[in-house]
């Protein structure tokens, strides 16, 4: 038929596939800080309350297991313990993180911060380590809060029987559904958030309240639990100490801070904010942080005052109907069994879901660095294979610890109390930096505590830290594997010339090929200059009377991966010179002779002289320092760069 046109060839699966599942990869990825780091232009932003909500889903969730973790730490001293715990948390982990906000505002968070204060690679190492950290921190938000989403299952009336003693398959059906919402997309995210955290406060407010008529309908519970706590401790001072010593076991009760800070971007902010100043986005994470610690804190307080009174504490041990379900047993033994169902619905699905806090967190943070220093592949900054990487860290994870809620939460707070003490450390140090003396003093004593919550919880749960160091173990041997890996990329984002290197290359490239002389700077005299020019033309037999250029790297930072390279022309002793800075010198030369062939549509050649010493000490300098044997290091890299010799620049060693 006339006026019609064939179907177009279909893509072939495998190549569907790979679209799909590297859908979102940023062409420049160098400049992209991960997919959740910074939205595109056409992202509208949300209102605080929302983003809140987001993170609230991992923060409030901790209602679900947090009354039982404390009871069964403090006994019947968890209202003090739970004192303290709500006083470190609006005192201490608020006013940090409002800070951190000040000062990473588009989701940085404090290893941004910790990043600036070490140069080369101690500050990379400092970022690895702490990305274990924050790794143990959110993969197992995730595995933890499943896993109790499960006991959830298990424990209510209507549970069918089959499903009594199959919490790891329900664990892991959940984690599955989890990562199934990342696979589609996180577009519909907040909105979820909002309606479970919504419900979920609404049904806690309805429990709360019918404990508190419970305890004035029987006020005897009252002077039962202060009868039986002070026959333990009749000292208040015994009381005090007592609950300052086993507070850090409550450190769960503080997670959400981090993710409050990594979702900064998706604020909507004020419409007069920028890239460099962002006034309003910064206003309302505070805004967002102060609102939900208070609303926490309330919580916390009302739920470890009713559990402490209304249930026997035999019920808190493992096997115990209420042990990782306080508040679930309260709705249910006051409430009846269909609002105790529909209440253990609204924890199962914020449980589930504080996982996608967790998720958001790991995909704004690993694309953010890793890619960047070159330690890993460029499929992480896609967020589907991160998410298919990360759910099968969750299995494993899940199915070692059997999805036991307890065995989980060292590792849990070891990993949410490194990145507190490192927010506060960071700072105490941007404070002092800004000679802002009070406040340095105040966060280096919310340091020291976080720093004593920490060392106590690791003698108390050293499997926690265990745990976080096989995390890091597997970031720093993955990551200097994919360093060395791909070693010999271009490894620049962009090549940039001044108006000075332009003009020398257009006057290089009128009289015939570019002849360029990779020269070592030292004394960059005339003498220098002269006895390199000459020695080059004899040795490689470069033609008398055509023009050469000069091109001069500097490594600044070897540590670093992909840089922007900017190539400033100068005119010294007759010696037309291009100078540039880089990470690594032959993969600088490598890329500013590439940008020199798409510019002049001329093959560049290149002029080396070989280096003295061992193979295997210049592979080293190369690794470490960026420098090591400059000449076959440059010819690979091109050979990678571009497969086509017919276009490759050529490479001259004499």
């Amino acid at each position: 038929m006339t006026g019609t046109t064939a179907d177009p060839t279909p893509a072939p699966p495998t190549r569907s596939w790979r679209r799909w599942l590297l859908g979102g990869l940023s062409e420049h990825g160098a400049r992209h800080p991960g997919p959740h780091g910074t939205p595109p232009a056409e992202h509208k932003g949300n209102s605080w309350w929302r983003v809140m909500c987001l993170t609230g889903v991992d923060y409030f969730s901790t209602l679900g297991y947090q009354p039982g973790i404390a009871a069964l730490a403090a006994g019947l001293l968890s209202p003090f313990a739970t004192l303290v715990l709500i006083a470190l948390t609006l005192l201490g982990a608020l006013p940090v993180y409002r800070r951190v906000a000040k000062e990473s505002p588009h989701g940085e968070g404090s290893i941004a911060m910790l990043e600036r204060l070490l140069p080369w690679w101690a500050g990379k190492l400092l970022v690895l380590v702490l990305l274990g950290f924050a790794a143990t921190d959110f993969v197992i938000t995730m595995t933890l809060s499943a896993a109790d989403a499960s006991a959830h299952v298990v424990e209510n009336p209507f549970a069918p029987e089959l499903l009594h003693g199959a919490n790891l398959w329900i664990t892991l059906v959940l984690l599955a559904a989890l990562g199934a919402v990342f696979l589609k997309g996180f577009r519909e995210a907040i909105g979820i958030a909002v309606v479970l955290v919504g419900v979920y406060l609404v049904l806690n407010v309805v429990v709360l309240a019918s404990s508190a008529w419970q305890v004035l309908a029987h006020p005897v519970v009252v002077g039962d639990w202060w009868q039986a706590m002070t026959a333990q401790h009749s000292s208040p001072l015994a009381v005090v100490a007592v609950a300052l010593l086993v507070f850090p076991k409550l450190a769960l009760g503080m997670s959400g801070f981090e993710t409050g800070v990594a979702v900064m971007p998706q604020q909507r902010g004020d419409a007069t904010d920028t890239f460099a100043k962002p006034t309003g986005r910064i206003r309302d994470t505070r805004r967002l942080l102060t609102t939900a610690a208070l609303i926490m804190s309330g919580f916390l307080l009302l739920s470890s005052l009713a559990t402490s009174l209304l249930i026997p504490q035999k019920e808190f041990e493992t096997g115990g109907s209420a042990n990782g379900r306080a508040l679930a047993y309260l709705a249910h033994e006051h409430l009846g069994e269909a609002f105790g169902t529909v209440y253990d619905i609204s924890t199962i699905a914020i449980l589930w879901f504080a996982g996608a806090s967790a998720m958001a967190g790991l995909l704004n943070l690993v694309p953010r660095y890793l890619p960047r220093y070159g330690m890993a592949p460029e499929w992480t900054r896609a967020v589907r294979p991160l998410v298919l990487l990360f759910m099968a860290i969750a299995f494993a994870i899940t199915v070692i610890f059997n999805a036991s809620v307890d065995d989980q939460s060292g590792a849990y707070a070891t990993g949410v109390l490194v990145l507190m003490l490192s927010a506060s450390f960071a700072s105490t140090v941007a404070a002092r930096h800004r000679r802002h003396r009070g406040a340095a003093i105040g966060f280096g004593a919310i340091t020291l505590v976080f720093a004593y919550t920490l060392v106590v919880n690791v003698i108390e749960r050293p499997d926690g830290l265990k745990i976080a160091l096989l995390f890091i173990l597997g970031i720093l041997l993955t990551s200097f594997a994919s360093r060395v890996h791909r070693a010999f990329e271009l490894r620049a984002v962009d090549v940039v010339f001044d108006d000075t290197a332009q003009r020398l290359v257009d006057t290089a490239t009128a009289a015939g090929p570019l002849r360029v002389i990779a020269n070592e700077p030292h004394e960059r005299d005339e003498a220098e200059y002269r006895e390199k020019e000459y020695s080059q033309r004899e040795e490689t037999h470069i033609p008398d009377g055509r023009p050469v250029l000069f091109l001069e790297v500097t490594v600044k930072d070897s540590s670093d991966f992909t840089t922007e390279l900017h190539v400033h022309g100068e005119e010294r002793y007759g010696a037309s010179i291009l100078r540039v800075e880089g990470a690594v010198v032959a993969n600088t030369i490598g890329a500013v002779l590439m940008e020199l062939r798409d510019r002049t549509g001329e093959i560049p050649h290149v002029y080396f002289n070989w280096t003295e010493g061992h193979p295997l000490s210049h592979l080293l300098r190369f690794l470490v320092f960026g420098d090591g044997e400059v000449a076959p290091v440059t010819r690979e890299v091109l050979r990678r760069a571009e497969p086509d010799l017919g276009r490759r620049p050529r490479v001259h060693v004499g």
